[in-house]
């Protein structure tokens, strides 16, 4: 699978009957807050809640007739696993997915709205990875990373794509850094539809894996992952990392309490629903605010999939 502009352009015409063109909104209080004129980008309207359906039903396009009639298999506790279970159902594809007995039951609720069918495991990244390989030798099922595939990373980075369809001078694009899937794709969409565009990430202080990965050249892990951001604990992989490495220019570290007040601030002005991972962004410009001082910003809210018992204010 190439990464180069006329994939990207391909990969947008493949997904585009699959998901929603999600809206642009822009809110004065917050501009005049940053400071800046910002443009977010809401996949917490894209379908399943999420940008995760772009690189999902890419994924599953790409395979084959055959690979297609065994199924799809991932490990994910959160959005991915949504993603991949109505990716599949709307394509016709079985879908087997791993999560963690300790998984919120509402978040298997929705997995199986979309008909995706649940294995659980102990929560630990070997017992979810040998359980989706148990599942692969035994259904022959094709095995599909959330974050770490070059078809799941190309799917991502429409979302930007799109962006920049809409609004071709943006001096900067910020997004979210988890698995590294979304940065990956975002930084291709700026590298390629960007005028003198730099993408940026943000990321958690309580996870900031990657942040310290760019300075060592290798991918680091994390020791514990204390963050509301619950969509960003996971870790860069092989080949998102080069990517990221390549094209992203920086990464910004927000504290806990910077990323509430993003995300209150975004509640309260926007009256939209997003979920703690995507303030980060946000966060990260408010934090650094002279730096993006008169500057074109798009931000990529990445979901909108929040437990409404469990709000961090």
């Amino acid at each position: 699978m190439r990464t180069d502009k006329a994939s990207l352009k391909q990969v947008s015409a493949r997904i585009h009957s699959y998901i929603h063109r999600t809206p642009v909104l822009n809110s004065r209080l917050i501009n005049e807050i940053a400071g800046a004129e910002i443009y977010f980008k809401c996949e917490n309207f894209q379908r399943m809640g999420a940008f995760k359906m772009r690189g999902a039903t890419n994924a599953i396009l790409n395979l084959t007739q055959h690979q297609k009639a065994k199924g799809v298999v991932t490990h994910s506790s959160g959005n991915f696993a949504q993603a991949l279970s109505l990716a599949a159902e709307s394509l016709g594809v079985p879908a087997y997915i791993v999560m963690p007995a300790t998984a919120p039951e509402v978040k298997k609720a929705a997995v199986r709205t979309y008909g995706g069918k649940i294995t659980e495991c102990p929560p630990t990244l070997k017992d979810r990875e040998d359980t989706a390989r148990k599942i692969e030798e035994e259904t022959g099922a094709t095995f599909i990373h959330p974050s770490n595939d070059i078809e799941v990373i190309m799917g991502q980075g429409t979302a930007a794509m799109e962006l920049l369809e809409d609004y071709s001078n943006l001096d900067h694009i910020l997004c979210p850094v988890g698995g590294g899937g979304l940065i990956a794709g975002t930084s291709l969409a700026v590298k390629y539809f960007g005028n003198n565009c730099s993408c940026i990430g943000g990321e958690p202080m309580e996870a900031d894996d990657a942040w310290r990965s760019l300075r060592t050249g290798r991918i680091e892990t994390n020791k514990s992952v204390n963050t509301i951001a619950d969509g960003l604990k996971t870790q860069l992989g092989d080949k998102n990392f080069p990517i990221i490495q390549e094209n992203v220019e920086e990464i910004i570290r927000v504290t806990e309490d910077e990323i509430k007040n993003a995300l209150k601030l975004i509640w309260e002005r926007m009256k939209i629903v997003v979920e703690p991972s995507s303030a980060v962004p946000l966060a990260a410009l408010l934090r650094e605010k002279e730096r993006f001082k008169n500057k074109k910003i798009g931000i990529i809210i990445s979901g909108g999939n929040v437990d409404l018992n469990n709000l961090p204010f």
